[in-house]
């Protein structure tokens, strides 16, 4: 069996996944240049998540979407798995927001391009400066009615389990009174632990977890900060 899909993933799955990134990049960045950049900087990356999962057999499950307002911005924070998150959380978490996306995604052919034009922000971790610049960017894409996705523990596990979150998110939350909303991914490792390029096909789970109540004027946004990222981390990982 495993030789099987071995085969399939690099005569099938790799040039049907090349063209589907193509196509949906392609789009991406002709309608943001013409059209709605908040539409087709989202929805053409929701149709690549779905058919790139589909493709490599890894059914997708999602559970928690009535817990969101289509109305509110949020500040999404969710576990670090692997790879195959961005196909989750593109495909199925059914509220538009973008990225906080590391530098190297650039040098992406079509797609760095493609997150460049649709608005995704860019994390510049070079110094004080460049730290200080991704989280203005962060304020205002919230600032005008948008949502952001995080991952607080920074990079993807390398065992699987959840580590330790950096406060980024929750201060970011904190500063403009928006509620977190944790996000519990489950699969991702297993279909591609960090480091591998053997896909495993293997069910995958997006469970959206009720949103934890904005920091107030009253609570101060030190204690709000670290009530937001304990309860987080503690709803992310049951």
């Amino acid at each position: 069996m495993f030789v099987l899909y071995f085969l399939y993933q690099w005569l099938i799955f790799m040039p049907l996944f090349i063209i589907v990134t193509i196509l949906a990049a392609i789009t991406t960045m002709v309608g943001c240049r013409f059209g709605d950049s908040d539409f087709w900087g989202y929805y053409p990356g929701v149709v690549w998540a779905r058919v790139t999962a589909a493709i490599a057999m890894c059914p997708c499950k999602v559970e928690g979407r009535e817990n969101l307002d289509p109305k509110q911005s949020y500040v999404f924070v969710a576990n670090h798995q692997g790879a195959a998150d961005i196909l989750l959380l593109f495909g199925y978490l059914g509220q538009p927001f973008r990225w906080m996306l590391r530098k190297g995604i650039k040098k992406i052919p079509f797609m760095g391009k493609a997150c460049d034009k649709s608005g995704q922000i860019w994390v510049d971790e070079s110094g004080a400066k460049g730290i200080l610049h991704t989280v203005r960017q962060a304020l205002n894409t919230l600032k005008n009615g948008k949502s952001v996705v995080i991952f607080p523990e920074g990079t993807r596990s390398s065992d699987g389990h959840l580590h330790r979150f950096k406060k980024g998110a929750f201060t970011i939350a904190a500063m403009l009174r928006l509620p977190i909303v944790p996000v519990t991914i489950e699969g991702p490792y297993k279909v591609l632990p960090k480091g591998s390029v053997i896909i495993h096909p293997n069910k995958m789970r997006l469970t959206i977890h009720k949103p934890i109540p904005a920091v107030t004027k009253e609570e101060g946004n030190e204690a709000g900060i670290d009530r937001l990222l304990h309860e987080s981390q503690k709803v992310i990982a049951l």
